[in-house]
């Protein structure tokens, strides 16, 4: 699933199971001592496909780790994003020159609880998923907005080491696959912790006083998932071809 939404340049890899390729890292595990056995395979299984990533962008192996606030720490020169919910785990990963920032989730494709929405939508965002949930019901549009925040704020925050709330993050679904989104920190009630500006590496140029996203979504198979690339300073790919710099692979 995961290839329809990453763009060109993206190290992808994913599993539906916690069947491993090889033994784990004692290093990563040991981040999970005392942690439930199902807890710590499906580390392990997430984990596992972080590697195959860093092996397709042919990064030295070495244990995928934690950063302060809890992230996973990427080899220098890489940024990345890892996901993981029942039945699924995934992982993308890219040179840094060539992808500023990713974020990828992945959620069970079902609505969400009672009353959350209400919690992390807009009023657009809410008519939005109104509007596309009458014309197209099958898919659970509620949680898909849900899971492009997420892939946001895992774009953002390592980035900008700035804590946002949901609806800082506001996003466009479109029934093809499409989405975008706009993060406007000060709407994060009190103001979000970490660097008191965004700026550097891996944060989109701000339009307008908002910073611009641009990912993809799909739906299948009882899951969902969505993820957002942000460009980085190279103008191609690593094997000379231009690089999209705004269009996400369909």
């Amino acid at each position: 699933m995961i290839e329809r939404i990453v763009p060109a340049g993206v190290a992808r890899a994913e599993a539906f199971d916690d069947a491993l390729p090889a033994l784990p890292d004692p290093r990563e595990l040991a981040l999970l001592r005392g942690r439930p056995e199902a807890t710590v395979r499906r580390f392990a299984a997430a984990r596992a496909c972080a590697h195959r990533c860093l092996d397709q962008l042919a990064v030295r192996r070495g244990p995928v780790l934690r950063t302060a606030d809890g992230a996973p720490a990427w080899p220098s020169g890489v940024v990345g994003s890892i996901t993981h919910c029942a039945g699924y785990r995934g992982a993308v990963a890219a040179r840094a020159e060539v992808w500023a920032a990713l974020g990828v989730d992945a959620e069970p494709a079902l609505p969400l609880p009672p009353g959350v929405l209400g919690l992390v939508a807009t009023e657009p965002e809410r008519h939005m998923v109104a509007e596309l949930s009458r014309s197209s019901p099958g898919v659970p549009w509620d949680r898909l907005l849900f899971s492009a925040k997420e892939s946001v704020y895992k774009a953002w925050h390592p980035a900008t080491g700035r804590w946002i709330g949901t609806r800082a993050v506001e996003v466009a679904l479109t029934p093809d696959g499409g989405l975008t989104a706009s993060v406007r920190p000060e709407r994060t009630p009190p103001p979000g912790r970490g660097r008191s500006a965004p700026g550097g590496g891996g944060v989109p140029r701000p339009v307008r006083g908002a910073y611009p996203y641009t990912g993809r979504w799909q739906v299948g198979g009882g899951l969902l998932l969505t993820a957002v690339a942000v460009p980085g300073a190279r103008d191609g790919l690593p094997d000379g071809t231009p690089r999209p710099a705004a269009r996400l692979s369909a």
